[in-house]
């Protein structure tokens, strides 16, 4: 098969043609229909997230199985199913309490008996996150493959194996903002978006998108946002402040992974205020909070997938995006060939677009 294959950082990826294992044990093969290019995939290219390499990236991805292997009955070929990267195992502590999400079972790894998932000649192949989207098939383990229904057209279905359920669940189930509330949204790509989103569908009174760039503030008006607040144009805090006449916001949703980003959504925060933290940092990152702050009953905590509970969060959005109130057609600024990924990875790059799509025709 085809797939876009990453031998260094900041380097431009190569189309060559690799070898995809057949499915083991609880494998699904998928034939993948589209890829959303995440910034995850770009810190990865870029070093900030370090992987093994070569590799082949991606992990927004949504396709038809074609084969499953012995120990998966959950699925059969023809399914149509999105990839979602929360791979779990279904029996420790933090599946059993309700957070598969956290679990990230090596399970879904392939044992080190058989051979490598995805090669090159002799040579195997990283597959990013356990997915390795940007090729025209993925192996991956069941638990991470949710079947969805034929109405949902794959090319946006993909959006909601990361991005979407990242912030759109961090607005939802993370943050629980709930009807009447204040929020603000820091940084408005793909994620930020479906954060601010997710916010008008739980009622949110005000919605503040906070971004550097006017068209995606812009672009934020049509997800739902009440207000822009453009971060180029002098404090990005006082002008939050001056919207809420001082009193700051009952959630802050930070999608950007930066120290001053972070600790902007903290700050903007009113008494008893929720920061939400989705953005991904580099390993270094430290933040600096004003520990009297923590008087006023300010908390700030982390959000992973949004919480995700895969096999009903995920036919949830779908159902969402069947019924006009999940917003997946506005997210595509683009779409293109696996032959333009790198086209893809310059867009993302300049920071302008929310979400490239990259569709195949097979």
């Amino acid at each position: 098969m085809k797939a876009a294959v990453m031998r260094a950082t900041n380097t431009p990826m190569e189309i060559e043609d690799i070898a995809i294992s057949k499915p083991v044990g609880r494998e699904v093969l998928v034939r993948v229909a589209a890829v959303g290019l995440c910034h995850s995939d770009l810190s990865a290219f870029n070093g900030t997230l370090p992987s093994l390499l070569p590799a082949v990236l991606g992990h927004e991805v949504a396709g038809v199985v074609e084969q499953v292997g012995p120990d998966a009955h959950r699925l059969r070929p023809g399914d149509r199913v999105i990839v979602c990267l929360t791979f779990h195992c279904g029996h420790c502590e933090q599946c059993h309490g309700g957070n598969s999400h956290r679990c990230m079972t090596p399970e879904a790894s392939r044992p080190e008996t058989e051979p490598p998932r995805l090669s090159l000649g002799s040579e195997p192949l990283d597959s990013f996150m356990r997915i390795g989207g940007f090729a025209e098939q993925v192996l991956v383990h069941d638990s991470g493959c949710i079947r969805i229904c034929d109405d949902m057209p794959l090319d946006r279905a993909c959006l909601i194996g990361c991005g979407v359920t990242t912030g759109f669940g961090a607005a939802t189930r993370a943050a629980n903002v709930r009807a009447g509330q204040t929020i603000a949204v820091i940084g408005c790509g793909g994620v930020g978006l479906a954060a601010v989103n997710g916010a008008a569908v739980a009622g949110a009174g005000r919605i503040i998108a906070v971004d550097r760039v006017a068209s995606k503030l812009e672009m934020a008006r049509g997800f739902g946002a009440t207000d822009g607040v453009d971060a180029s144009r002098g404090s990005a805090a006082e002008q939050v402040m001056e919207l809420t006449g001082g009193r700051g916001v009952d959630h802050a949703i930070e999608a950007v992974g930066l120290k001053p980003t972070i600790e902007l959504a903290f700050g903007i925060l009113a008494k008893g205020g929720v920061a939400t933290v989705v953005g991904a940092t580099s390993y270094d990152t430290r933040i600096e909070l004003p520990s009297i702050a923590f008087l006023q009953e300010r908390v700030i905590q982390g959000s992973l997938m949004g919480g995700v509970r895969p096999s009903i969060d995920i036919p949830n959005y779908v159902d969402l995006y069947l019924q006009g109130r999940l917003k997946l057609d506005e997210l595509i600024s683009r779409r293109r060939p696996l032959s333009e990924i790198n086209l893809a990875i310059d867009d993302m790059n300049k920071g302008e677009i929310a979400r490239t799509v990259i569709t195949f025709d097979h």
